[in-house]
């Protein structure tokens, strides 16, 4: 079995970028999921079973190891929302659930326009075998879209409460992301268990 190749659970390529960059030296490649359908429905209640359906499964179907995530935003003023489903709050389409993050914080002050950032990592192995990691950051939301950089919600969370993710150069914004540290604290559960 080569455990050179991890498959990432995604079809999108930013998503690849970021995190080929976040593992940067890590003793396996990460390469896409090859096919070109929804890899599996995410049906779980939690950034942790959805994580682990879709690691599971592109193990399963692929041979190798695979590497998945669930990620979303919380906005405070929202109870918390779109969090789980952040992926299809209101649609498919990442600009329309950013929108809709916008519209319904209008009447907002900036003071309650808090929210964090939270990525769930799930590494499986083909014989069933998973390790977890999260990494949260916690921010503001801005009252438009800024930047250039990134994806999803990052033209309008705020680690500093001036400029988006969006607008930070990838290596900055690496440094400081929730995957980024969600990816951190995996590194860690890899070397500590020697796993490659």
């Amino acid at each position: 079995m080569n455990h050179k190749v991890v498959v990432l659970a995604s079809h999108n390529p930013g998503k690849l970028r970021e995190f080929a960059q976040l593992f940067q030296g890590a003793p396996f490649e990460l390469v896409l999921w090859p096919g070109r359908d929804e890899i599996i429905a995410e049906t779980g209640d939690t950034y942790v079973e959805n994580a682990r359906i879709k690691a599971h499964y592109v193990a399963r179907q692929t041979g190798h190891w695979a590497l998945a995530d669930d990620s979303g935003i919380e906005v405070d003023y929202l109870g918390g929302l779109p969090g789980v489903n952040s992926a299809h709050f209101v649609s498919q389409n990442p600009w329309e659930n950013t929108r809709e993050i916008l519209l319904r914080l209008m009447d907002a002050p900036p003071s309650a326009r808090t929210a964090r950032m939270r990525a769930v990592l799930c590494l499986a192995s083909p014989d069933g075998a998973e390790w977890l990691a999260e990494g949260v950051v916690e921010g503001w939301i801005l009252p438009w879209p800024r930047g250039t950089h990134g994806f999803g919600v990052d033209p309008i969370f705020s680690v500093n409460g001036r400029e988006s993710l969006a607008e930070w150069p990838e290596a900055e914004k690496n440094a400081v992301s929730h995957r980024a540290r969600a990816v951190q604290a995996l590194w860690n559960i890899i070397n500590e268990q020697g796993l490659f």
